[in-house]
């Protein structure tokens, strides 16, 4: 009996290993680089990398290293901000030109960035140090570069009963250009979907949209729950690529939905892109 509990145990434990590989692998990554770091859209995270040479002169060697780390630390600062800079809002606005804009917004970045969490630090054989660090794009820096007027301006009804739980917006083979804050249009340009048609809470919470790779996983994503809407995005929009444009006749079908479009104001939208 014992080895048998044992037998089962083991089972049990390589069923579990291999459930969490498989998720693993369902998420794929989606890598935008950045200067020295990178944005991953499908984590919603931006990360980066800092190096630090140890100091000679320093008294012995735990100090030496401990001014490594520091040194490392404040370079992964310097790339982090970098690449937040470079991130895309909209199609047209880089986090940079918000930063321009407002200083209040260029504060709450600065503040956003020296919180960032160190998720890896490694220690080489000549005393050098690496440490790598990361920030959420949902929650303050949705918050700090989106204006809260932006959120919520179209109504959207939520009487009936939900015969969809999402949307999935499929641009695969158009190129697009991932954002913080992205438009769908109509081909005649009318807003379909955007930060106007969600509330500001679920936005800072999940991020606008979500982005994924692999169209089939993108239907048994949880964002989306159990029963999405596909529609076939049919070219991109705006300076920066990053706006979908969909058939006028998907978006009347999505109008036609309003009724059942709570989802939309919950940020349940996923993109897939190449």
């Amino acid at each position: 009996m014992k080895k048998d509990g044992w037998i089962m145990e083991a089972f049990s434990a390589a069923f579990f290993v291999m459930i969490l590989f498989s998720s693993a692998w369902s998420q794929q990554p989606l890598i935008q680089t950045i200067g020295n770091g990178e944005v991953n859209w499908a984590e919603q995270v931006v990360r980066a990398t800092g190096s630090g040479a140890p100091n000679p002169d320093a008294p012995n060697i735990a100090a030496a290293r401990l001014g490594a780390e520091r040194a490392a630390k404040a370079d992964a600062m310097r790339n982090i901000l970098e690449t937040v800079q470079g991130v895309r809002i909209d199609s047209q606005t880089l986090v940079v030109n918000a930063m321009t804009q407002s200083d209040t917004i260029q504060t709450q970045v600065q503040g956003i960035v020296r919180g960032a969490r160190v998720v890896k630090t490694r220690y080489l054989s000549d005393g050098a140090v690496e440490v790598a660090i990361e920030i959420p794009m949902t929650g303050p820096l949705t918050q700090a570069v989106l204006p809260p007027t932006s959120f919520g301006t179209q109504s959207v009804p939520k009487e009936g009963n939900a015969v969809y739980t999402g949307v999935v917006f499929d641009s695969q083979g158009l190129s697009v250009r991932p954002a913080m804050a992205p438009k769908v249009l109509d081909e005649d340009g009318r807003e379909v979907y955007g930060s106007a048609f969600v509330s500001q809470e679920w936005a800072a919470k999940y991020g606008i949209v979500g982005y994924v790779k692999d169209l089939d996983a993108a239907k048994k994503n949880d964002r989306v729950a159990a029963n999405p809407l596909v529609v076939k995005a049919v070219k991109i929009s705006g300076s920066g690529g990053s706006d979908l444009v969909i058939s006028n006749a998907d978006a009347q079908g999505l109008k036609d939905l309003s009724k059942n479009l709570s989802f939309l104001e919950q940020c349940r939208v996923l993109v897939v892109v190449d």
